[in-house]
């Protein structure tokens, strides 16, 4: 297809240069037509095109002969042509969902997606490695005037000459350097990885060796010297929590000491065996993770700062935690709750895809397809009213605040100012994106660059209109996508199908079958014998992978649910006559309480007792605390059951060990039974048992299949497991009722109401097939 387009191109500039002759403009051929409802044709490709993506579904059942393949296209275009008759496609509901499928449809043909496999790839393959940089930053904003980006690339191009001479980098840096943040300590930024600094200094660092220092590279906040200090591989991504007292960076002698003493004795606190959420809730000044125990999300190396990565990643055992650790937030005392490699690609693709899109590498894409589109689409500046709109910029707009009024003067007002494609943009539409799109200058949030607005207001103007023909370039392109790719149209056409198809159907077919419960009852009594049980067990099938897990299975199955678990949490000990909770017991409880709300099917019994010295109330009192405790966070009282030993647990000497409350889980759910064993197995490499109960019908499970049908257990080993199979009871063949039938009636209903719909469509628009086309096809 694209040698003939460009074998038509290049005869079309022969023809041109031939002044003698005449270019006779030919038409394209009709295609062939397939398919005529009504006064409506469909021809052969886009008939082919629909069967070829339903052969290559992944649902091997929908897939046909061309000839079957033909009924299902013809009732699909029945029924959209059944929504157009009634007007549903021109309804504004419609077109704003027309037009939100199109958008997200769009973004993929407007982004070259080679080149976003490209960028992941190279990010993936960096974040292998975490580079240890220094640079030194001369800023220089975007729209600065020619000269003074000239002089400070001179200013940085004579330091490099200095660092690659011998001098020292570190104090160049502290000397030269304007990143207020790195500058006082020579300009070392650490170790980081891909997406943690902007993507131009990201790549030259990646491309420096070790020792060497590079050449200028510029980036929105100036030109940069970076040189690269060390590589490592990557130490993957922690999950940290951490308590913070904060602290000033201009605290005086007493704040800094009071802060210190505030985090000494939070640590000492742990040491003693404080719980670290405990302390966490009540000493940590992080409003936002206090609550949650402290605990941040993960990151890799490069998104906090350096000190509190390094004690985050000295951490080696999951629970342990840090000395204190100072930063220019406060003081830190960090425990580790999870370290990670780094995934697969596999695995990583997908994000990786979606982070290059919307990190800095995005304008990288944008000026690939801008670019692209240049080659596509003609571009005409009007050079002499470009010049005088320029001049219309002020410092205002350096600070995102310019402003304009209409009608301008006669010189700009509707002049033409560039044209895309045809299509002429005048001085107030552009004038009109710059007010909606200027934006003050940006900072650097790695180097928290603070550069005084320096900027030339017409060059700012001049770089917000090639962003605004950039931007109607891309309005164009989107505009003519159906034009450029057929696979684009046809996919639009399809989804505008099955939107006006789910109109008509619910209309027709699916409100009204549930609607119409005389017709369901009519259809139901029409078709009784449709409608059977066949003989079926109510069994439970317990599956273990020996004898002993299936006996100790079987153990606590015994009797009615709830049925005991066997499993139980941390109990509770009481000073002397107390029965109020303590903040380290309400630390214990939130894990009865996540236990409980994990657990749907959980009954908690909470048992008290007291020692010999103390009122037989206090045992009360402690229980009436905890169900206090879990009904106040939302556990019925229908799941709590309570035991009061009225005095000394029985064989228990030591009063201390009476003082206390314990928790006993049960359950009324014979798979949670299941999942308690499996816990209990952390090297298998499969489920330990499984529990499956139900009514089965013969063909429902192979382990019923197998064996003849009676009340009763029956034990058997099969495939190397060990099996018991109990039926309480066995259910003769029957008729179901209306009620059990129900769901299979409406779903039958629904196809008789649609076979009726569809012959009155086909009445209405008859069908005209054309064998010839589908002999072609089916060869």
């Amino acid at each position: 297809m694209r040698q003939l387009t460009g074998g038509l191109l290049l005869a079309a500039f022969l023809t041109a240069c031939k002044t003698s002759a005449p270019v006779v403009q030919q038409q394209a051929p009709p295609q062939p037509v397939i398919l005529t409802l009504g006064n409506k044709s469909f021809t052969t490709d886009d008939f082919f095109q629909s069967f070829t993506k339903n052969q290559l579904s992944a649902d091997s059942a929908q897939r046909t002969d061309v000839k079957s393949y033909l009924d299902l296209y013809t009732n699909l275009k029945l029924k959209v042509l059944a929504a157009e008759a009634e007007g549903r496609d021109t309804t504004e509901a419609f077109r704003e969902e027309m037009q939100t499928y199109r958008k997200q449809l769009s973004q993929s043909y407007l982004t070259d997606k080679v080149l976003v496999e490209q960028l992941a790839t190279e990010a993936y393959e960096r974040m292998q490695e975490e580079v240890n940089a220094s640079h030194i930053l001369i800023p220089v904003v975007e729209d600065a005037a020619p000269a003074d980006t000239l002089a400070a690339y001179q200013a940085v191009q004579s330091l490099r000459t200095r660092a690659v001479a011998g001098e020292d980098f570190a104090k160049l840096a502290r000397e030269y350097s304007k990143d207020p943040s790195t500058a006082p300590t020579g300009g070392g930024l650490g170790y980081f990885t891909a997406f943690s600094v902007v993507y131009p200094f990201e790549t030259v660092a990646y491309a420096t060796p070790v020792g060497s220092v590079s050449a200028p590279v510029r980036t929105r906040f100036g030109y940069h010297l970076i040189k690269v200090n060390d590589r490592r591989p990557s130490r993957g991504k922690v999950r940290v929590a951490h308590i913070l007292i904060r602290l000033s960076p201009s605290a005086d002698e007493a704040g800094q000491r009071a802060a210190q003493e505030r985090i000494d004795a939070a640590y000492n606190r742990l040491q003693q065996g404080e719980s670290f959420e405990t302390v966490c809730r009540e000493v940590s000044d992080d409003v936002t993770s206090k609550s949650n125990g402290g605990l941040l999300p993960f990151f890799e190396t490069g998104r906090q700062v350096p000190a509190f990565e390094e004690a985050a990643f000295a951490l080696t055992t999951p629970g342990s935690y840090s000395k204190p650790v100072r930063t220019n937030y406060g003081w830190h005392i960090i425990k580790l709750v999870e370290r990670r490699s780094i995934e697969p690609y596999a695995e990583l693709a997908p994000a990786l895809r979606q982070r290059v899109t919307t990190d800095t590498r995005a304008e990288v894409l944008r000026q690939a397809t801008v670019q692209k589109l240049k080659n596509d689409y003609a571009i005409r500046e009007n050079k002499p009213v470009i010049d005088a709109t320029l001049t219309k910029a002020d410092s205002s707009l350096l600070r995102g605040q310019w402003r304009y009024t209409e009608p301008l003067d006669p010189t700009l007002q509707g002049k033409p100012l560039v044209t895309v494609a045809d299509r002429v943009y005048t001085v107030n539409d552009f004038f009109a994106y710059v007010r909606q799109r200027q934006q003050p200058a940006r900072r650097d949030t790695r180097t928290t660059v603070d550069a005084p607005v320096v900027g030339v207001p017409a060059v700012a103007m001049r770089r917000l209109l090639d962003r605004f023909v950039g931007d109607q370039l891309m309005a164009v392109e989107e505009a003519n996508l159906e034009k450029k790719y057929p696979e684009f149209r046809a996919l639009l056409n399809e989804i505008r199908d099955g939107v006006l198809l789910s109109q008509v159907m619910e209309q027709n077919v699916w409100e009204r079958s549930m609607a119409d419960s005389t017709g369901q009852r009519q259809y139901f009594e029409q078709n009784k014998a449709k409608y059977q049980f066949p003989e079926r067990a109510v069994a439970t099938v317990i599956v273990a992978q020996n004898d002993d897990l299936l006996k100790q299975t079987q153990e606590m199955l015994t009797g009615r649910p709830p049925y005991q678990l066997r499993r139980s949490a941390a109990d509770l000990t009481f000073d002397k006559n107390r029965t109020g909770l303590t903040s380290q017991q309400r630390e214990s409880l939130f894990d009865v309480l996540v236990a409980m709300v994990r657990n749907p099917n959980y009954i908690v019994e909470v048992s008290g007792s007291h020692d010999a010295t103390e009122r037989d109330s206090v045992s009360a009192g402690r229980i009436r605390a905890v169900v206090n405790y879990l009904q106040q966070n939302g556990i019925s009282l229908t799941r709590i059951t309570e035991k009061d030993y009225q005095g000394m647990r029985p064989g228990i000497k030591d009063a201390a060990a009476q003082r206390r409350v314990t928790f006993q889980y049960l359950t009324s759910s014979k798979a949670d039974i299941a999942r308690v064993i499996n816990s209990r197995q952390p090297q298998a490499t499969e489920e330990a048992v499984s529990i499956t109960e139900g009514t089965f019908a013969d063909g429902a499970n192979p382990y019923l299949d197998g064996m003849d049908w009676k009340v009763g257990t029956t034990t058997l080993r099969r495939n190397g497991k060990s099996v018991a199979v109990t039926i309480t009871r066995i259910e003769p063949a029957r008729a179901k009722t209306f009620d059990e039938a129900r769901g299979a009636v409406i779903n039958d209903y629904q196809s008789i109401l649609e076979q009726q719909w569809l012959a009155q469509l086909r009445q209405k628009y008859p069908a005209r097939i054309n064998e010839d086309e589908i002999r072609k096809l089916a060869k």
